[in-house]
């Protein structure tokens, strides 16, 4: 298992998956998973890092440099998987050296993020270039839903239909269930009813459209953003002068930069009467899970693999992404006010999205459909 992210080092939906697989296919088989992932070894992976003085090089750079470290030292394994473009290249290489099945999951690509030029400058004709060799000669690719599945096909057409098997992304509903330990609202002093929003500050997350949408709304209401680590410096910049402007003029957001832990988040997800995701890209959004498994409503994007997650007015809300800026955040706004005002309708669509993030996303499942896949490319 070849990954960028592993715990306690994690900032993204990539990393939260690679680290629950692994625990669910060593729980439902023989399976003897190696992880390698950047920075320092510890517990349950192997760690690379470069040289002090190569920290600062593009980081597309970094990645064919680990990458082929990695490679290195898959000799003796029977599958490499990969998960990101960062660790692409790694199995890529050990698939040509010697001659495994290397199976890639599609978590997004690059050809739809076009704005990750912002943070990786000619260093994104590097990753794109990884991700295209990579997808193109792996033995298997894996998307996290079926709207995944398209864009991979749409994104390589030179990669067979047959290639390309959806296995969603799953939960853990034990560890994220509800928890109504108020004390949080206290520390972060929170005031209640509130919105929530959780995910890196990058173009893709759609935050400044819900900043700005955030200025229709009453201040009776309150947004907690849980938002750190920005892609670059442009986009940090703009998202904190909008939090600056909304403080000044309303005084109802509350900024936590620090990553939560996981109780604290899933206090504040569970006491949030709504989780917001206003994406303008999701492969599937583990972020959506992680709420409706805390029984909260959600609103969202139409986008990518979102509808497949949350069921339109059952367990939240899905709001059509549009070119035009205005129309979105004004359809944002629009169904912010009818689940904020609705205490109902935010419980009921709360409930629902955990029975159904019981009953759809467990990671058992996804393991085993895991499974199945290693036992098809080693056939």
């Amino acid at each position: 298992m070849i990954t960028k992210e592993w715990p306690p080092h994690i900032y993204g939906g990539a990393g939260v998956h690679v680290a629950n697989l692994v625990s669910a296919l060593e729980q439902i088989s023989e399976i003897s998973a190696e992880v390698h992932c950047y920075g320092p070894t510890r517990t349950g992976a192997i760690g690379h890092q470069l040289a002090e003085e190569l920290n600062q090089i593009n980081p597309a750079f970094q990645a064919l440099l680990l990458g082929e470290e990695i490679s290195r030292c898959l000799a003796e394994v029977d599958v490499a998987h990969s998960h990101t473009w960062y660790a692409n290249f790694a199995g890529h290489l050990a698939a040509k050296i010697f001659g495994i099945p290397h199976v890639v999951t599609a978590h997004s690509l690059e050809p739809l993020r076009p704005w990750k030029a912002e943070q990786l400058g000619g260093g994104y004709q590097i990753s794109s270039w990884i991700e295209n060799s990579a997808y193109e000669n792996a033995s298997a690719i894996i998307a996290v839903s079926d709207g995944m599945r398209a864009d991979v096909l749409n994104s390589y057409p030179e990669i067979s239909e047959d290639k390309v098997v959806t296995i969603r992304n799953g939960i853990d509903t034990e560890l994220f269930k509800p928890n109504p330990d108020d004390s949080i609202l206290t520390k972060y002093k929170i005031k209640a009813p509130f919105a929530m929003f959780v995910g890196r500050i990058t173009r893709q997350k759609g935050l400044v459209h819900l900043l700005r949408a955030w200025r229709d709304i009453a201040s009776e209401y309150t947004l907690v953003l849980a938002a750190s680590s920005p892609d670059e410096p442009a986009i940090g910049k703009e998202v904190e002068t909008l939090i600056e402007e909304l403080s000044n003029s309303k005084g109802n957001v509350i900024w936590i930069k620090e990553m939560l832990n996981r109780y604290e988040l899933t206090a504040l997800l569970t006491q949030a009467q709504v989780f917001v995701c206003p994406s303008i890209y999701e492969p599937l959004g583990i972020v959506n899970l992680e709420a409706m498994a805390c029984e909260t409503a959600v609103i969202a994007s139409r986008v990518g693999g979102i509808p497949e997650v949350v069921n339109h007015e059952e367990t939240g809300l899905l709001v059509d992404y549009v070119a035009d800026s205005q129309i979105f955040e004004s359809n944002l706004v629009a169904a912010l006010n009818k689940v904020l005002s609705d205490g109902d309708l935010a419980h009921r669509m709360g409930k629902a999205g955990r029975s159904r993030a019981i009953s759809e996303f467990g990671w058992d499942k996804v393991a085993q459909q895991t499974l199945n896949l290693y036992r098809s490319v080693l056939k």
